[in-house]
């Protein structure tokens, strides 16, 4: 049976993989094993998701507190004592976080071939540090699985062989499907007191939109004039909460009248949210896709994305931080209809693993 170890780091790469142990099992043919790198490690952000999906995990690297480039360098050493000793076949790299990059470097020195989950996708911003890792990831990779056709056309154009190329479609849409029944119960409406297609869900952490105070400031504004014609859940991430204290602001997010500030919330019923919610107002990757497939109106706060077709066929509005607008767009429901993109369907991970089986 051959080996294959999967890294993952983070949240969004912990909802991208939750379906290959299990499939992988059932096929006998490949045995899945998942490193944690611990770049995510607190109970909120870690620990609830592997309990919820039912995650086991083989090997943990140790957690580690120091720079952004320490802990990187903390991490390759992990994976580098960890890869030779399990010698896999194949290394799995997940998405465009530090552990991604970091686990296509180990392998590469140690001559193992690479696989990158999610391979492909370009925001064109080389300010993104995600950009860097994405582009540095796909330069040593072996076996590129795409999400969407422009992660395609990128690879292309980049001189990627098209025989390395595989359109698998969107795991993360795979885990959406599989664990529809927990995600339709959560009860986290009827805790947070609101109603379904009753109010805005906004998430907001990206250092462009909450770094600075002038940032935050336009964030309490913005959440002020918005929930003045609809109320706002607004789950509060780890980055954004501390600059809200840091720049002493802590008293005015409270006075939100409309607003319900809730801490991160696990997988279940933050899904159960997106998918009873109005409008998605947001800045992060994933939730992008997550609407489009849940046909859930999305307007993302950024100058650009690496995941076009949620805007090509999906329900993505793509804008800077331009408050009047959202206002405008909530106010007059001017909403964006779209469809579900090709292969995003619940098999990406089977499409995945059958691919694998026949290249290793």
């Amino acid at each position: 049976m051959k080996k294959v170890i999967i890294v993952i780091g983070t949240r969004p790469n912990f909802i991208k993989i939750t379906r290959f142990k299990q499939l992988a099992a059932e096929g006998g043919k490949i045995e899945v094993k998942l490193v944690h790198t611990n770049q995510h490690y607190d109970e909120s952000m870690s620990g609830v998701f592997f309990r919820q999906f039912g995650i086991e995990i083989d090997h943990f690297i140790p957690q580690f507190s120091g720079s952004p480039n320490a802990h990187f360098g903390h991490i390759v050493q992990g994976l580098d004592e960890y890869f030779v000793a399990e010698n896999p076949d194949l290394v799995m790299v997940v998405g465009d976080v530090n552990s991604t990059l970091a686990g296509a470097l180990v392998a590469n020195k140690l001559g193992i071939r690479i696989a990158h989950l999610e391979s492909g996708l370009r925001s064109e911003d080389l300010d993104m540090p995600e950009e860097i890792n994405r582009i540095l990831t796909d330069k040593i990779t072996d076996h590129y699985f795409v999400t969407e056709t422009s992660g395609q056309q990128n690879l292309l154009r980049e001189g990627v062989d098209e025989k390395k190329i595989h359109f698998v479609g969107n795991t993360m849409i795979d885990t959406l499907v599989h664990f529809k029944k927990n995600i339709d119960a959560s009860t986290v409406l009827s805790d947070l007191g609101v109603n379904d297609r009753a109010y805005a869900l906004v998430t907001l952490h990206r250092p462009s939109n909450v770094d600075s105070l002038e940032d935050v400031e336009k964030v309490l504004s913005f959440l002020k004039r918005v929930s003045e014609t609809l109320p706002i859940v607004f789950p509060v991430h780890h980055r954004t909460k501390r600059k809200i204290k840091e720049f002493g602001l802590e008293a005015k997010f409270d006075e939100l009248d409309k607003c319900i500030l809730c801490d991160a919330l696990d997988y279940f019923a933050f899904q159960k949210l997106i998918s009873q919610a109005v409008v998605v107002i947001t800045d992060s990757g994933g939730i992008q896709e997550e609407t489009t497939f849940l046909q859930v109106p999305c307007i993302t706060l950024r100058e650009n994305t690496e995941r076009p077709v949620t805007i090509v066929e999906g329900t993505n509005v793509l804008m800077g931080f331009d408050a009047d607008e959202i206002v405008r767009i909530v106010v007059e429901k001017d909403f964006k209809d779209g469809k579900v993109p090709h292969f995003w369907d619940g098999a990406a991970t089977n499409r995945i693993l059958k691919v694998l089986e026949d290249t290793i």
